[in-house]
């Protein structure tokens, strides 16, 4: 039986490898094995899916035999994974890409990677670099979710051809392929010296793969320099932890989706956030209230193309509904993300069931209007007056009406509950947000009626906040409780009120002890928390993040690089993070790589390296590159 895959074991979240093309991505288990890849989008039925099932899906490269390689490493400044093997006999060297390839058609549309596109190939390389070691390739798809075998045929000359389920896939290797039911293996013995190759293409009218070493080497290295290409143009501070900001940068870019700007919450569906629990999710979207991170990480890192073509996206799904905003779309812009199982997969670690969908995409949840007109804001900060068009100034319009619109009404909050609607502190809080930013929005454009009308109102919204959000000097969860919720720890960051407000230096502590998890920060108590659903949960590895910037917003510095510390710490040898970290264990839990958490990452390591820069600072001084773009007059 094939190592990794072919068992009933897991590896754990953390320990995947990420590679994308901006179109998809894949997640590579230690062994060598491909065990999520979806195609030709994120969002598409899984090909390889045995990371939710050992069943459904593997394509493993690797020394035959062997399941714990040596080391591994991304190449640095890409999104090119190296994996060193050492066995008994010999050394050997892995490289794995999605590859992206020079975009030779002209007048097509504009891409992200200006010149650049998806080959549609997964490229897969090994050398030997020391003795002999016989190296194993299995290649065993299983379409739509793992629900349909693939039927191979032999192309010769070391390719095949895999079909199911409607879609196809070719192979190409120059290991000795053998054809059988619903597999293709290979086998290789390798000396000194000796290199190999193996290339998975798919999609209609499969192009040109390589069909020799040097072809799939190119094929790499151009993607490499590529990755390379586009890092340079971000700024990054002289610093250790740079490396930090610039892996962020990377995984960001590569949950992008180049067609569309669109940014994903994650690669992954349904990675539980409890082991063996219910709160799975599928995270394969795109959600309005990460604009407001997204740009001010990209902004604070130089990437402004991206932060542009983000904006557009979110901007113009605004556009389609006059304002009236979902919380999430699909990559594509799609409006309908209806939610089903698929009770035929087990699920990770047993935890089901698994979801494709997002049943939370009719939520009210009214924070979605400060998250967009806060991200216009930063936008115009950044950029300059001409951010902002004459549809945009139509949009913050309506986006401010609608926000007003809502302020009476309760709703589901930002973690989605799925329990009875509240008042929660961190939704009426964004909608302080989005008619503050369109005050200033407006005097800006110069209509200083409307400036005026909305500067009071969002006096008023303060007000009613402070009245019934804070208890004995302590913001709280909703309206309607005493429980804590580590989402107010945005009131410093969106400058709510000033950092060292008695009320702000109170919750960011009482958070702090209060949510506390050895060290680590929960986003609310589960028992005190309606939220539909039951079991424990992880702390939530962004709330963490958030605590970070918060310490070093109220002048705890110590506190804030020692928090952050431990964090990077945790990120494991390739710098990747999931949605949530059990603080016993260090384990990651929930999808993989999760977007919000790199996002809080910049934010949170941008204040540590701007406090440990500042001489002399006071609470309330602007301490992070983001701060710059967006501190309030």
């Amino acid at each position: 039986m094939t190592p990794g895959a072919g068992h009933g074991h897991f590896p754990r979240i953390g320990s995947y490898g990420f590679l994308s093309d901006c179109h998809t991505c894949a997640l590579v288990a230690p062994d060598g094995s491909v065990e999520w890849f979806c195609a030709p989008r994120f969002d598409s039925p899984s090909l390889f899916g045995s990371i939710l099932d050992r069943s459904a899906g593997h394509f493993r490269f690797g020394p035959w035999d062997e399941n714990a390689p040596l080391s591994r490493r991304y190449e640095p400044g890409t999104l090119v994974m190296e994996t060193t093997w050492c066995t008994e006999t010999g050394w050997v060297v892995v490289r794995d890409a999605l590859s992206i390839s020079s975009w030779a058609e002209q007048g097509g549309p504009r891409e992200l990677m200006t010149g650049h596109e998806t080959d549609r190939c997964l490229v897969r390389l090994v050398k030997c670099i020391d003795g002999e070691v016989d190296m194993e390739m299995v290649c065993r798809p299983r379409f739509k979710y793992g629900t349909e075998a693939a039927v191979f045929s032999d192309q010769g000359l070391g390719q095949a051809i895999a079909e199911g389920a409607g879609e196809r896939l070719a192979i190409a290797t120059d290991l000795n392929l053998t054809l059988e039911q619903g597999q293709a293996t290979g086998r290789l013995k390798m000396k000194h010296g000796d290199s190999a190759f193996v290339c998975l293409s798919w999609g209609e009218g499969i192009g040109p793969h390589p069909r020799s070493y040097p072809e799939a080497t190119e094929r790499i290295e151009s993607s490499r320099d590529l990755w390379r290409d586009w890092l340079a143009q971000g700024t990054f501070p002289d610093h250790p932890w740079r490396i930090h900001l610039q892996r962020s940068a990377l995984v960001l870019k590569g949950l992008t989706y180049t067609p569309s700007g669109a940014m994903l919450a994650a690669a992954t569906t349904s990675l539980p956030e409890t082991p063996g629990g219910e709160r799975n999710w599928d995270y394969r979207y795109s959600w309005i209230r990460d604009s407001t991170f997204a740009l001010w990480s990209m902004h604070s890192l130089g990437f402004e193309q991206e932060a542009r073509d983000f904006m557009r996206f979110v901007r113009d799904r605004a556009m389609e509904s006059g304002g009236d905003l979902q919380i999430m779309y699909g990559i594509g812009g799609e409006h309908d993300l209806t939610e089903h199982t698929l009770d035929h997969l087990s699920g990770y670690g047993g935890a089901k069931p698994v979801r494709t969908g997002n049943g939370a995409f009719d939520q009210r949840q009214n924070d979605v209007w400060g998250a967009l007109l806060d991200s216009i804001y930063v936008h115009r900060k950044a950029l300059g007056p001409g951010a902002i068009n004459d549809e945009t100034r139509d949009l913050v319009r309506r986006l401010v009406e609608n926000a007003l619109e809502a302020w009476p009404k309760p709703d589901q909050g930002i973690w989605e509950a799925r329990g009875e609607p509240r008042h929660y502190v961190s939704s009426k809080l964004m909608i302080w947000v989005a008619v503050e930013r369109a005050s200033r929005l407006a005097a800006e454009f110069g209509v200083k009626e409307n400036a005026d009308r909305l500067r009071a109102k969002a006096a008023e919204i303060k007000e009613e906040i402070i009245e019934k959000g804070c208890r004995d000097g302590v913001f709280r969860q909703h309206y309607e409780t005493d429980a804590l919720d580590a989402s107010v720890l945005l009131m410093p960051l969106v400058r709510f009120l000033p950092p060292d407000d008695p009320r702000i230096r109170d919750t960011v502590l009482a958070i702090r002890d209060g949510l506390d998890d050895r060290g680590l920060i929960l986003r609310y108590i589960t028992d005190e928390t309606d939220d539909g659903l039951h079991g424990e949960e992880g702390t939530f590895l962004i709330c963490s993040f958030w605590m970070v910037a918060a310490l070093s917003e109220i002048g705890e510095k110590s506190a804030a690089k020692k928090l952050c510390e431990r964090l990077l710490a945790a990120s494991g040898d390739l710098d990747l993070y999931a949605e949530e970290l059990e603080a016993s264990s260090n384990r990651h839990l929930g999808n993989f790589p999760q977007a919000f958490t790199h996002l809080a990452l910049i934010n949170a390591v941008s204040h540590v390296i701007a406090d440990e820069r500042r001489v002399d600072s006071a609470p309330g001084t602007p301490t992070a590159v983001f701060t710059e773009i967006r501190e309030m007059d």
